[in-house]
């Protein structure tokens, strides 16, 4: 249950706050944003953007952008390479410092996104949600949320989720500024980028698991 404080926070404080802090992000970060263009344009060619479909707020779906982190390397029937091939070092560092997400801050201005909240995942993953799971759509989707500062990429989708779940119950101003500068510590030490298995997160494929009250 979302406490009367935490509801006037959600309803009349997080979105004026995210697009003040968007708006003063990218101004302090567009000589970094061109720099990164640049680079990508040369080591990757184009495009420099990475656009994708993803469901946001109420699962109403919008284009999210990113940098491009890796090439269009296809194997001989025309299928791209798995995303360890495809994936360059130039990526990975893109990936680690997490300035491949800048372009979001476009997102959150436009009011697809928020500052935090769950990371928008990918259309196909829709249907393979439970009544849990589902309510990570409630909140707009985040640049950086409870699950990324406590492991991102190297925790399992259940864990995920259960953040996710726990995070949409207690939205407050501490927590989202809390989730912030531990967000800025993560980057700072390139904490949880890659899971264990794979060179990014491995496919959810659905869940056995009910909905956890």
């Amino acid at each position: 249950m979302v406490s009367s404080k935490g509801g006037i926070y959600k309803r009349f404080i997080k979105r004026p706050m995210d697009f003040i802090l968007a708006l003063i992000a990218i101004i302090a970060f567009c000589p970094v944003l061109l720099i990164v263009a640049i680079l990508i344009k040369v080591k990757l060619g184009s495009p420099v953007l990475f656009k994708q479909n993803r469901p946001g707020l109420n699962e109403k779906i919008f284009t999210i952008y990113k940098f491009r982190t890796m090439t269009d390397e296809k194997d001989h029937t025309g299928e791209l390479l798995p995303d360890s091939v495809r994936l360059t070092s130039f990526g990975k560092f893109l990936r680690s410092t997490t300035l491949d997400e800048l372009p979001e801050l476009f997102n959150i201005l436009k009011g697809d996104m928020s500052i935090v909240g769950p990371r928008p995942l990918l259309v196909k993953y829709l249907p393979l949600y439970n009544e849990h799971q589902k309510r990570r759509h409630e909140v707009r989707p985040g640049l950086s949320g409870l699950a990324q500062v406590s492991g991102r990429n190297a925790i399992s989708w259940e864990e995920k989720f259960n953040l996710d779940f726990e995070y949409v119950n207690n939205v407050s101003f501490y927590r989202d500024w809390k989730i912030i500068f531990l967000t800025i510590k993560k980057v700072f030490i390139r904490e949880g980028i890659n899971s264990e298995t794979t060179a990014t997160m491995e496919p959810f494929k659905g869940s056995i698991r009910r909905r956890i009250k």
